[in-house]
C-alpha cells in the first residue's frame, strides 16, 4: 500500500498545477490582534505563502516578525533581502521599505513618498495581482485610512480572492470599511473565520480556471438555467458574453462555496438569492482607476480633446459618453483633462459627459465622488489640490467637475443609445462579449457618434467585428474614428441568444441557438406573408415599453419633443393614448385579450377607424412576459370576435374625457410651480449646508492630526 502524501503535497496536487497561492495581508493600527487570531487558526501545512504588510514606525527597529512567530506554527521571516517565496512560510515587511514581488521573489524598494503619503499595502497588493493573478489573495485587517483599497481592486481584477475583516471586530475600522465600500469583497469575516475560509478555498481551487476545449459549457441546459436565474433577479442577460469569461467567474464562485458540479451550484442559486447577487457582482468586476494607461490620457489631453473642442462653435456643446463607467474614476479623469484645456486656453464651452453603467452600487459611488486617500498614487498632487477637497481620509470631487457629468443606469445591450456624441470611451467591456454582441454594440456606438467622432477602446479591443463602421485612427491607443458619410441607422438592439421567441412565429432571429445566421426557407416565407398580410403591431412589456415593432406605425405613434422614450403610451397619438394605456393595464392584469372597437383617429389630413387589440403573448416560463398590441384598420366586411369588447365611448363620455385631460394639465402646472418653489428652498438649504460643511472640515482636520499622532503611539506600543 503506497504511503500517504503530506497534506501540502495533496493540496498542490488537487489544484492540478504548481502555482502557489500567495496571501497578502495588510494591517495597520490595531492589526496585531487580528493577525494573531488569523494565524492561530491557520494550518501550518496549508500549502500557501503569506506576506504580511503592516504599517510600521520607520524610525524604530521592528519586532513584528518575533511577535507573529509566537502564535504561528510556520517559519516567520522579516524580509531583509531578495527572497524566494515558499509555501508554508510567513514573510514580514521591514520598517521604512516598500515590498514588491516578481518571479516569486520578494523585492525591497525604498519608499518614494513622504511618510504620511506612503501606501505600502496598495503597493504590494498591486504587485501581487500582476505576479500571481488568479492565485493571489488580498486580506485587509484593522487600520485607519484607506490603504489597501486600490490594491484589492487590482487583485479582484485579476480573478483573485478578497477577504476583509468585519468592521465590528476591528479595533480601527477605516481600512476595512474602505475596502468593503468598493463592493468587491468576496467575504467579510472575523480573522479566525478568514483562516478557515481560506483553507477551504485552497483545497478546492484549480488554477488556472479552465473551460472545455470546445469553448462550450458541459451542459447547455444547465448554463441556460443559470442565465435564467441571473436574469430573473437582476434583469440582465449574460448569455452573449464569452463562454470562457462566464465559466471562469462561475468556477470561482463554485470554488468559494466548495462545489464541484455546476448542477449543484445551480441548486444553490435557486435556494440563495444572496449567491445569485454574489455571482452577479462577480460578472461586474469594478476594475478602474484614475488615468489608467497614462499614455492614453496623455494623448487625449494633448490632441483629441483640443481637436474636439476646436470643432465646436462657442454655443455648441461637447458631448461624451462613457459606458460601463463603474465607480467613475475614468469619467472624472476625462473631465479633468477638459477643464484643464479650457482653463489653459481661456475658452468657455458647455460640456456634457454621460456616464452609464448597469451596476447601481457603482453608480452611487461615482455620483458621490468620494474616493480613498490612496488615489494619491494615481492623481498628481496638483490635480488633487485643484479638483478635490480633503475630507477625513478621503478626497471629494469638486463641483466644477461634477457639473459636467450625468450619471445614469443604462445597459448598452438592451437600452437605446445616446446620440450626437463627439467621443465614446468604452474601455474593457467588448473583450467580455462574443463577436455577435460586439458587432451589435459597435453598431450602437456608431449610431451614437457624430460624423468623424471618436471611439476609444481598451488595450485588448478592436473594431474588427464592425470594420465597415470605423477606421483606425491610432493603433497604439486603440482609438478609432467613425467613418464619414456612413448612414447612421438606428441599430437593432441585441437580445438573448437562448431565450425563446416571444410568440412572433419564429421569424425573430435568436429564437434558437443556431450555428449559422442564414434564414431558412420557412423563415423567408413566413416573413414575406407577414409583410403582406399581418396588421401593424408592437410587442411591449407589462409597463408598455416597446420591445419589437412590425409594420408602419407612423399613423398611430409619433415621436415627441424631449428625452427619447420608448413607452408606447407616451408615443401614441393623443386620441389613442388613453385607450391604449387602459387596454395594456387590463390585459396585463387579466391575462386576456382586450379590444377597443371602431376607434376614430384624426390627424395628418386623414381620418382612420381602427380596432385596437392588446393580448398576452403565448409562451411558457422562463420567457419574459409581453403583450402584443395590434392596430387593425376597420374594413367594410363585418366580423365576429370571441374577445371581450369595449364599445367606443359616446359623446358625453368623450366630453368628460376632454374635461379630465384639462384638469390633469392644470394639476401639472400647479405641481410644476410647487416643484420650482421647492427647488428654490433646496438651493437656500444647500447654501446653509455648505457653510456647516466648511466648519465641519476644520474640525475634521484637527481630528485627523490627533488620529495620526495616536496611530504612531499605537504602532510603537505594539512593537514594545
Amino acid at each position: 500500500m503506497p504511503s500517504a502524501k503530506p497534506k501540502a503535497e495533496q493540496q498542490t496536487a488537487s489544484r492540478g498545477d504548481d502555482r502557489l497561492i500567495i496571501v497578502g495581508i495588510g494591517a495597520s493600527a490595531g492589526g496585531l490582534e487580528a493577525i494573531e487570531a488569523f494565524f492561530q487558526q491557520m494550518d501550518p501545512q496549508s500549502g500557501m505563502a503569506f506576506v504580511l504588510v503592516q504599517h510600521l514606525d520607520p524610525t524604530h527597529k521592528s519586532i513584528l516578525s518575533e511577535l507573529v512567530g509566537r502564535f504561528s506554527k510556520m517559519p516567520v521571516q522579516e524580509v531583509t533581502q531578495s527572497l524566494q517565496v515558499e509555501a508554508n512560510h510567513v514573510y514580514v515587511i521591514p520598517p521604512n521599505r516598500d515590498l514588491a514581488i516578481l518571479n516569486k521573489r520578494l523585492q525591497l524598494l525604498d519608499p518614494t513618498g513622504p511618510r504620511h503619503l506612503r501606501l505600502s499595502i496598495d503597493y504590494f497588493f498591486r504587485s501581487l495581482a500582476q505576479e500571481a493573478r488568479d492565485s493571489a489573495v488580498g486580506i485587509v485587517l484593522s487600520g485607519t485610512g484607506t490603504d489597501g483599497t486600490l490594491g484589492v481592486r487590482a487583485i479582484k481584477g485579476e480573478g483573485g480572492l478578497v477577504l476583509v475583516q468585519d468592521p465590528a471586530t476591528a479595533a480601527y475600522d477605516g481600512m476595512p470599511r474602505s475596502a468593503i465600500a468598493t463592493g468587491i469583497a468576496d467575504a467579510v469575516l472575523q480573522p479566525a473565520e478568514m483562516a478557515r475560509q481560506l483553507l477551504a478555498y485552497a483545497r478546492n481551487a484549480t488554477f488556472p480556471y479552465t473551460v472545455p476545449s470546445s469553448g462550450e459549457p458541459e451542459s447547455l441546459d444547465e448554463r441556460e438555467r443559470l442565465f435564467v436565474l441571473l436574469r430573473s433577479q437582476t434583469g440582465h442577460d449574460f448569455s452573449l458574453y464569452k463562454e470562457a469569461t462566464i465559466t471562469r467567474r462561475i468556477q470561482r464562485r463554485m470554488t468559494i462555496n466548495g462545489i464541484d458540479k455546476e448542477s449543484d451550484f445551480i441548486r444553490l442559486l435557486q435556494k440563495s438569492p444572496a449567491e445569485v447577487d454574489a455571482l452577479w457582482k462577480e460578472f461586474l468586476i469594478r476594475v478602474t482607476q484614475f488615468f489608467r494607461d497614462q499614455d492614453v490620457f496623455d494623448a487625449l489631453g494633448a490632441g483629441i480633446i483640443p481637436e474636439l473642442l476646436k470643432r465646436k462653435n462657442p454655443d455648441e456643446e461637447l458631448r461624451i459618453w462613457v459606458p460601463a463607467c463603474s465607480t467613475g474614476e475614468e469619467v472624472y479623469s476625462i473631465a479633468m483633462l477638459i477643464h484643464e484645456h479650457l482653463e489653459h486656453t481661456g475658452a468657455t464651452r458647455d460640456v456634457q459627459i454621460f456616464a452609464t453603467d448597469i451596476d447601481q452600487a457603482a453608480l452611487e459611488v461615482a455620483r458621490a465622488g468620494v474616493y480613498p486617500e490612496s488615489i494619491i498614487s494615481d492623481v498628481s498632487k496638483e490635480r488633487l489640490t485643484r479638483f478635490f477637497s480633503k475630507n477625513k481620509s478621503a478626497y471629494v470631487v469638486g463641483k466644477e467637475l461634477r457639473r459636467m457629468l450625468v450619471f445614469s443606469s443604462h445597459d448598452v445591450i438592451k437600452d437605446p443609445p445616446f446620440s450626437r456624441m463627439d467621443l465614446v470611451s468604452c474601455r474593457n467591456l467588448l473583450i467580455y462579449m462574443k463577436t455577435e454582441l460586439q458587432s451589435r454594440v459597435l453598431g450602437l456606438f456608431h449610431y451614437a457618434l457624430n460624423e468623424s467622432g471618436y471611439l476609444l477602446l481598451g488595450s485588448s479591443e478592436t473594431t474588427s467585428a464592425a470594420q465597415d463602421l470605423f477606421t483606425e485612427f491610432n493603433r497604439k491607443l486603440h482609438l478609432y474614428q467613425r467613418r464619414p458619410k456612413t448612414e447612421a441607422r438606428y441599430p437593432r438592439l441585441p437580445y438573448s441568444g437562448f431565450f425563446q421567441s416571444m410568440g412572433l412565429g419564429g421569424i425573430v432571429k435568436g429564437a434558437k441557438i443556431r450555428r449559422n445566421n442564414e434564414p431558412t426557407l420557412r423563415e423567408v416565407t413566413e416573413g414575406a406573408l407577414l409583410e403582406l398580410y399581418a396588421p401593424t403591431c408592437v410587442v411591449v412589456d407589462d409597463a408598455g415599453n416597446m420591445l419589437y415593432v412590425h409594420g408602419q406605425t407612423g399613423r398611430f405613434l409619433e415621436a415627441t419633443t424631449g428625452e427619447a422614450n420608448l413607452n408606447i403610451a407616451r408615443l401614441a397619438r393623443k386620441d389613442l393614448s388613453i385607450h391604449l394605456s387602459a387596454a395594456i393595464r387590463e390585459s396585463s392584469a387579466t391575462k386576456k385579450e382586450v379590444c377597443y372597437r371602431s376607434l376614430r383617429l384624426e390627424g395628418n389630413g386623414e381620418a382612420l377607424v381602427i380596432d385596437l387589440r392588446v393580448r398576452p403573448l403565448p409562451g411558457k416560463a422562463p420567457q419574459p412576459s409581453g403583450l402584443l398590441v395590434l392596430f387593425e384598420e376597420v374594413t367594410p366586411r363585418g366580423r365576429t370576435d370571441d374577445a371581450d369588447t369595449i364599445p367606443v365611448a359616446d359623446a358625453a363620455l368623450l366630453e368628460r374625457t376632454t374635461m379630465l385631460e384639462q384638469e390633469l394639465a392644470s394639476t401639472r402646472e400647479v405641481l410644476q410651480t410647487a416643484n420650482e418653489e421647492l427647488q428654490t428652498s433646496n438651493e437656500e438649504l444647500s447654501s446653509t449646508v455648505e457653510e456647516l460643511q466648511s466648519t465641519n472640515e476644520e474640525l475634521l482636520t484637527s481630528q485627523e492630526e490627533l488620529r495620526s499622532v495616536n496611530e504612531e503611539l499605537l504602532t510603537v506600543n505594539a512593537e514594545l
